[in-house]
C-alpha cells in the first residue's frame, strides 16, 4: 500500500447488530406474547370487515339484481332470409358450388355456407364481393 505518512491501526470497536424488527415481525404472535410478558403497552384494533366476506357478497347481490332486471335481448344481427335466398339463387344461376364461389371472393367455403344457412353475421365487405362476383345486387332494391 502506498500511503502519505505512517500507517496507523484503527482501534475503535465495530458493533454488529441485527436489523430492527419489521412491521410484520412486530405483529407476529410470538412478538406480541413476548411484549405482554415484559409488560409493554400493546394496542389492538379490530378491522371493520375482518374475517367476513361482506364486501364480496354485497356487490355480487347488486350485480345479480341488475342482471335479473335486465330484459333486453342481446344478440347479433344475422343474415336475413331474403339475402340468403338471393345468394343461393345467384350462385345456382351461375352454376357455382359454395367452394367455387368462396374461392372467387377469396373467402373460406365455410363463410358461404354460413351466409346461405343464415348463421353468419353480415359483413358488408363480403356482401360486396358476392355482389361483384355474382353480378347481382343483393342489398336493397333490385
Amino acid at each position: 500500500m502506498a500511503g502519505n505518512g505512517p500507517i496507523s491501526q484503527d482501534w475503535e470497536p465495530v458493533v454488529l447488530r441485527k436489523k430492527a424488527p419489521t412491521a410484520a415481525a412486530k405483529k407476529d404472535e410470538k412478538a406480541v406474547n413476548a411484549a405482554r410478558r415484559s409488560g409493554a403497552d400493546i394496542e389492538t384494533t379490530r378491522k371493520s370487515n375482518a374475517g367476513t366476506n361482506k364486501a364480496a357478497s354485497s356487490s355480487t347481490s347488486l350485480n345479480t339484481r341488475k342482471l335479473d332486471e335486465e330484459t333486453e335481448n342481446l344478440s347479433h344481427e344475422r343474415v336475413s332470409t331474403e339475402l340468403k335466398k338471393n345468394i343461393m339463387q345467384a350462385r345456382l344461376d351461375k352454376k357455382l358450388t359454395q367452394a367455387q364461389l368462396a374461392q372467387l371472393i377469396n373467402e373460406k367455403p365455410q363463410v358461404i355456407q354460413e351466409y346461405e344457412s343464415g348463421k353468419a353475421i353480415p359483413n358488408q365487405q363480403v356482401v360486396t364481393k358476392l355482389e361483384r362476383v355474382l353480378g347481382v345486387k343483393l342489398r336493397g332494391k333490385k
